[in-house]
């Protein structure tokens, strides 16, 4: 089992597109590029922020490749692997393992709108793919697999499936939640995260958490909350965080997945913000105002590339 402990900031990494929706695979490698430059102590790949669900297996493959290629070991890479079907999230969970991939994400097994695993089901789904890959897991609970994962069957995942320590926690509550399964799990939680943007830090902080995955757009300005408060400096990791909450704010409920691909385009990282279908661009008042709040704060994404 892997000894080093990761935490700190781990941003999702975009998947840049063409005007014609083709993947933008040089836009890619200065993706990567741009979020080493924001000081990430880590990069998540193929998440639903890098639009896993529009890729085919092949896009799928040619990503990981290049992500695993390009970072060089230069910092840590989560590749998430999830899929409903166990034999799937298993082989993607060996390849990116083979690959180089220090952790995996993934969701319990989850399709459309009602289908599910139950708690033995989800058990057994996580012990298989922690067994094909042997490096350590991190569970995404999240809204968006429909599936209550409730603190003492968390705790229970960690304790019998070792390698299953990571833990990023979406869902609202999260603070709570977090404080929860901290108390429940012990030292088999060696990983609690938030996400969303990092949209509530200071209060999942405070729970104890001790990462976050937020979207590759203000991690340099998301980084230095964790570190004041690590040290005990909480007057200064509130300052910090208050002054990014308002673009972490209209990011979350205005933008989504999008508001990084805007900013690095305008900063010259990427040559086009486009999603693809049935995703829509962004509208140009959303787009006017996160670029608005985004240059109040100089973003390293907005300037990278000039």
């Amino acid at each position: 089992m892997a000894t080093k402990t990761y935490t700190g900031v781990f941003p999702i990494a975009p998947t840049p597109f063409a005007e014609n929706g083709d993947l933008d695979l040089d836009g890619k490698k200065r993706v990567l590029d741009c979020m080493i430059d924001q000081g990430v102590d880590g990069i998540c790949i193929l998440a639903n922020y890098s639009e896993q669900f529009l890729l085919s297996d092949q896009e799928r493959d040619t990503l990981a490749d290049l992500c695993y290629g390009h970072v060089r070991g230069r910092v840590p890479i989560i590749a998430t692997v999830s899929h409903f079907s166990t034999r799937i999230a298993s082989e993607r969970a060996r390849r990116a393992a083979k690959s180089g991939a220090a952790m995996l994400m993934l969701m319990p097994p989850y399709h459309g709108a009602t289908l599910r695993a139950g708690e033995q089901g989800i058990l057994e789904h996580f012990a298989r793919v922690a067994d094909a890959a042997q490096i350590p897991i991190m569970v995404q609970d999240a809204p968006l697999s429909g599936t209550v994962l409730s603190v003492p069957f968390l705790a229970r995942l960690a304790k019998e499936v070792p390698l299953v320590s990571y833990f990023k926690i979406e869902v609202p509550g999260t603070a709570a939640k977090l404080k929860g399964l901290i108390e429940a799990g012990g030292k088999a939680i060696v990983g609690p995260f938030d996400g969303e943007e990092s949209i509530t830090l200071m209060a999942d902080l405070d729970a104890g958490a001790n990462g976050t995955m937020p979207s590759a757009l203000l991690p340099e300005l998301i980084k230095p909350v964790l570190e004041h408060h690590r040290a005990g400096r909480r007057k200064e990791a509130m300052a910090a965080y208050a002054r990014i909450l308002p673009l972490i704010n209209f990011e979350n409920r205005q933008c989504g997945l999008r508001a990084t691909k805007t900013a690095m385009m305008e900063g010259g990282v990427i040559k086009s913000d486009a999603v693809r279908h049935p995703l829509e661009p962004l509208p140009p008042l959303a787009r006017a105002g996160l670029l608005e709040l985004a240059r109040e704060l100089d973003l390293i994404a907005l300037r990278w590339g000039k």
